[in-house]
């Protein structure tokens, strides 16, 4: 049986600098990392979900209305964690946050990546064994799942590219006989090596990180299909939101 103790990955990254522009008006005097669902801020969940896993020592990335993130946790003590907050003057994006703050993961092997507007059920502990055991460079959490975009993966769940099916757009990184189409979670396990491999600068998206990096390096996957996942980045999915969590 697989339980919550983790001693193989200490540290966790919490993606909350956007402007939550699908949250308005909210996030038009709020970062969206305080929308409060049943009584707790997006952000207290997802440091609490960490928390269950044995992930006490967290970054926070943050931009948009950074003071009122830095306030909150200080006045609850991080919740119980260690919180650091990694501030960008102007928005970098997912990638380009991540690579802001590589700094924080110098002595680490492995460490987690989470959006803050992602709620789930997924044991985290499950995903980091089946990273650790199989030494991946990267680990994304997939799901079959309806969705407007899709990564692709080979026979041997190497990532090949990403499309979006509203626009039509296809990146395609690796030749393949067969494609796999998985909906992205949100939350992914990453080698520090991906740091070594990365070459984009500035601005620039997790996914078109993934696509620069998975062209010379096995990026691949955790099927968490089994398992609830709700994008609370949307108005319509607060409520269902607060019937899970």
């Amino acid at each position: 049986m697989v339980g919550t103790i983790n001693p193989m990955i200490m540290k966790a990254m919490i993606f909350a600098a956007g402007f939550g522009t699908r949250l308005k008006p909210f996030t038009l005097n709020h970062p969206k990392a305080l929308l409060q669902v049943n009584q707790q801020t997006l952000l207290e969940k997802v440091v609490r979900y960490l928390q269950k896993f044995n992930i006490y020592s967290v970054i926070v990335n943050v931009h948009h209305f950074p003071e009122q993130i830095i306030k909150e946790v200080n006045d609850n003590n991080g919740w119980g964690s260690d919180i650091t907050i990694s501030q960008e003057s102007e928005i970098l994006e997912t990638g380009g946050g991540l690579l802001f703050a590589k700094k924080y993961f110098q002595n680490e092997k492995d460490f987690i990546i989470i959006n803050t507007d992602i709620l789930t059920t997924m044991p985290l502990t499950e995903m980091i064994e089946h990273h650790v055991k199989n030494q991946h460079f990267v680990t994304l959490s997939v799901s079959n799942r309806v969705s407007t975009r899709y990564l692709l993966f080979n026979e041997e769940n190497v990532l090949c590219g990403w499309k979006n099916i509203k626009t039509n757009e296809i990146k395609i990184i690796r030749p393949y006989l067969k494609l796999s189409e998985f909906a992205f979670n949100g939350i992914q396990i990453m080698n520090y090596r991906f740091f070594e491999a990365l070459t984009l600068t500035n601005h620039f998206s997790i996914i078109d990180a993934f696509l620069q990096v998975g062209k010379l390096n096995n990026i691949k996957y955790f099927d968490a299909s089994s398992y609830f996942f709700i994008d609370v980045g949307k108005l319509e999915n607060i409520a269902i939101a607060e019937k899970y969590f």
